[in-house]
């Protein structure tokens, strides 16, 4: 799928799900209850143990419609990597120019991490399709309103600190999109195996953005 037929899902969906997980034997599971739930953009981070490969399984029996992305790519090797494993986004902590313009090369959505508003407009200037502001935990929905005053164009997502009873205040304060990861794959319903109650906490997260 091209880089913007992915930033048209998730600027629609509003949100990418982060897996991050040491114990990946219930990953499918997590990832079906997620999709059952509505999130259409599922991020593997490069931390997970055989990332390449659930990457490449998720890609070929996901659902149509369905985004498998990979994320803390570090550099322009590893983007290749999970771009030939059949990643359809690429998400970075860091801005690294290589690894921007191997996704661009590639036709593929790329989301580079930054922080302050000069490192945001440079991840934007690289050609970032948005940039992921990270740890936004560090500073809360507000520094989103006040970066949309001298940057406007900029896309941007928060990562980090992100949970179902904030989400919507970064939306509506001027983020795009938000990426959740471990407020939304809730450790005890994991444990658990109930994939019902978590497809409802998804659903519970995306009602909260609309």
């Amino acid at each position: 799928m091209r880089a913007q037929e992915v930033l048209d899902i998730v600027l629609a969906t509003k949100v990418i799900a982060v897996i991050r997980m040491s114990d990946v034997r219930r990953l499918s599971s997590v990832v079906e209850a997620i999709e059952r739930g509505g999130v259409r953009a599922i991020e593997i981070t490069m931390t997970t143990p055989s990332a390449l490969e659930i990457i490449g399984e998720l890609a070929v029996a996901k659902r149509a419609g369905t985004l498998i992305g990979a994320g803390t790519v570090l550099d322009a090797q590893t983007a290749e990597r999970v771009i030939l494993a059949g990643a359809e986004f690429v998400v970075s902590p860091v801005t690294n120019a290589e690894m921007i313009s191997a996704c661009k090369r590639n036709d593929i959505f790329v989301a580079p991490g930054a922080f302050t508003p000069t490192e945001i407009l440079a991840a934007w200037e690289k050609g970032a399709d948005v940039v992921k502001v990270f740890p936004a935990t560090s500073v809360g929905p507000k520094y989103f309103r006040d970066l949309r005053g001298p940057l406007p164009q900029v896309l941007l997502m928060p990562t980090g600190g992100v949970n179902i009873e904030n989400a919507g205040e970064f939306i509506r304060s001027g983020a795009c999109c938000v990426a959740i990861g471990t407020a939304l794959l809730d450790k005890e319903l994991i444990a658990a195996a109930d994939w019902d109650g978590l497809t409802e906490k998804t659903k519970a997260l995306l009602e909260s953005l609309s």
